[in-house]
């Protein structure tokens, strides 16, 4: 089977029939927005819009280029001269996969905000993704997934998961004597030096 990147099939898209994604956590600052819209005031859209068609409202949600469609939006200039249009590639996924691929976009770009990617961390698991599948398809380690569920609730997160015994207090018969022993135990070489110096 031959298989064809979505950028060989970009169409033009009303931005009227584009919306933005819910759990995008790419922040641009001003400075960068602005060298944004001077970059496509000067060059034109030389990258589409990523987006997923939703058939069922007749829409396009965006994957990636969030900034790119909010220059249109912002700079009258760049509406009028783009017709109100903007080139989009689209990929059929769904939503944790899409999630992922806006993931990705952003990490290969640089910034991210951390609050909005423990967000859609929290997401994830609560559709059923595993920590292994995060980190595949979102390029993180088990410590970054760690820290990021963190912020949102360490609770929620693991409210599925098994602890070890050592979470569990000992309420077994003959714990509390066992650990009694064990300190005693822990003293005597101690009682023994204490003697040995006097």
């Amino acid at each position: 089977m031959h298989y064809e990147s979505p950028v060989y099939h970009v169409i033009r898209v009303p931005i009227e029939k584009i919306e933005p994604n819910s759990y995008n956590p790419n922040a641009v600052a001003p400075p960068e927005m602005r060298l944004l819209y001077d970059s496509i005031k000067e060059d034109g859209y030389t990258m589409p819009i990523v987006c997923y068609y939703d058939n069922r409202r007749d829409v396009y949600i965006i994957v990636d280029g969030f900034h790119r469609y909010r220059v249109m939006l912002d700079y009258p200039d760049i509406y009028r001269r783009e017709e109100g249009k903007l080139p989009v590639s689209v990929i059929n996924k769904p939503l944790d996969q899409r999630m992922a691929s806006t993931i990705r976009h952003n990490r290969a770009r640089g910034s991210h905000d951390v609050e909005l990617m423990s967000n859609i961390v929290r997401e994830l698991h609560e559709i059923g993704r595993s920590d292994a599948w995060i980190s595949r398809h979102l390029g993180m380690d088990r410590d970054e997934i760690l820290r990021l569920k963190q912020i949102t609730g360490l609770t929620a997160l693991f409210k599925d998961k098994e602890f070890g015994k050592a979470w569990i207090p000992e309420e077994k018969e003959g714990g509390r004597e066992r650990r009694k022993k064990a300190v005693q135990e822990a003293q005597e070489p101690i009682e023994d030096l204490e003697e040995e110096l006097i």
